[in-house]
């Protein structure tokens, strides 16, 4: 971690791209090119407009209130007299944080196991998966410092990894450009512009981080200039990170395989066209990356998990610290997150996580509007961002109706129950 009471633009670019890019791209690669093909790469790029979008709200509260608390603190703050609201965004914030982590341990079990025989074997995969959360949960639990040196190492490591494997997939590339722009072509007048945008929101997951670059509002200099030009310059770049390695991908491995390896599609043609050292470069990438995110969204989200418990709307038990390390938070949102491996899979928790993140950023962009004039935001861009976000979630909900009904079903419930506990806490709260 920066040990500077002075962050300046450089470092809080390097946290919101650390953020942003933790294994998203490994796991929804194989997922867009079997719902767009070709079109993918430029489908997951959309995918950032999406998060520009989300991002403008965030910045706007982040550079108003200046309050390291970030959506639970922006939302509670925005609507003062409401334990309604303030319950309901800690729920949601503290269950999109527990989707993603859920996501990136699938995503580092998925790659991590490709190159064994049970690799295909589902029940190893989610126990892997399971056991690696274990094992950063008591990482986190054991010392902050150790955290902090280990993921500075994971954060430059996983980035120069992926520059590698684009390169390297860019030279052993099968298809030319010729080629692919007759596949585009193809494909653009095959596939429905609905699908591009199902995609696009259901892509927004591997966006979500950039937030963390407010969490350090305290220990930055000139937030009113550094978190506006981090945040977005930080979604542009990872756009075009996202973009490059998928298309490389989509040039050099043929899109059967992609679309066949779903959960491991990176490693698995790589193999095919590189050999062992190309396949087990991606894995080392894969493992990289989710091990980063994994390590810093229990860091980062169980404080505030502790936090929300501090106010009284989650169980009280949460909020209990050793050493400043909130412990029980960080147990809680492992086993949350384990309990989601085990009942889902991928394509559960990819989708249970962008509905909810859109869900999120949905509130922060109506909280935004209700003060527009304090924090001088535009008012169409705020308008234009509320209705961006809402139609990507009901896409995202479209597409579960057609593809996958059940599934639908199943996240309902879950948000059902979330509703009913955020409601019952805000009910039992003291000045209720």
């Amino acid at each position: 971690m920066i040990k500077t009471n002075d962050l300046r633009f450089r470092e809080l670019l390097a946290i919101a791209i650390g953020g942003m890019v933790g294994g998203g791209i490994f796991t929804i690669l194989g997922i867009s090119v079997s719902m767009v093909g070709a079109l993918a790469p430029f489908a997951i790029a959309l995918g950032g407009g999406v998060a520009w979008f989300a991002a403008y709200s965030y910045v706007k509260l982040g550079l108003y209130y200046k309050d390291e608390g970030a959506t639970y603190a922006f939302f509670k703050r925005t609507y003062p007299q409401s334990n309604l609201a303030a319950s309901f965004i800690g729920w949601y914030t503290i269950f999109g944080y527990i989707s993603t982590l859920a996501l990136y341990a699938y995503t580092f079990s998925s790659y991590g196991i490709s190159g064994f025989s049970f690799g295909d074997n589902e029940l190893i995969r989610k126990l892997v998966a399971i056991g690696i959360i274990w094992i950063f949960a008591l990482i986190n639990i054991w010392s902050v410092k150790g955290m902090g040196r280990l993921e500075d190492i994971m954060v430059y490591a996983k980035l120069f990894i992926l520059l590698i494997i684009s390169l390297a997939l860019i030279f052993f590339a099968k298809t030319d450009l010729s080629t692919f722009s007759s596949m585009l072509v193809k494909d653009f007048s095959t596939t429905p512009i609905l699908n591009i945008l199902i995609v696009s929101s259901v892509t927004f997951v591997a966006y979500e981080g950039f937030q963390l670059v407010i969490n350090a509002v305290n220990e930055m200099e000139n937030p009113d200039k550094n978190i506006p030009k981090a945040i977005f310059s930080a979604i542009i770049l990872v756009a075009l990170i996202y973009f490059i390695i998928a298309l490389s991908a989509i040039l050099a491995i043929p899109t059967d395989d992609l679309i066949k390896n779903k959960e491991y599609a990176l490693a698995a043609g790589a193999k095919e066209i590189m050999g062992n050292l190309g396949g087990n470069l991606v894995v080392l990438g894969a493992i990289l990356a989710t091990s980063s995110a994994i390590n810093g969204t229990l860091f980062g989200s169980s404080r505030q998990m502790a936090r929300i418990a501090d106010d009284g709307y989650l169980p009280s038990l949460i909020s209990q610290r050793k050493n400043n390390i909130p412990k029980t938070a960080i147990i809680t949102m492992a086993g949350v997150a384990s309990l989601l491996i085990a009942i889902g899979g991928l394509r559960l928790i990819l989708e249970f996580g962008s509905i909810t993140f859109l869900l999120v950023s949905l509130l922060m962009a109506i909280a935004n509007f209700k003060i527009r004039k304090q924090t001088k935001s535009s008012t169409t861009i705020t308008v234009v961002s509320i209705l961006g976000l809402l139609t990507g979630t009901v896409l995202i909900l479209f597409y579960e109706y057609q593809s996958n009904p059940e599934q639908l079903v199943f996240i309902m419930i879950l948000y059902g129950l979330l509703s009913l506990s955020a409601w019952g806490y805000a009910r039992l709260h003291p000045n209720s």
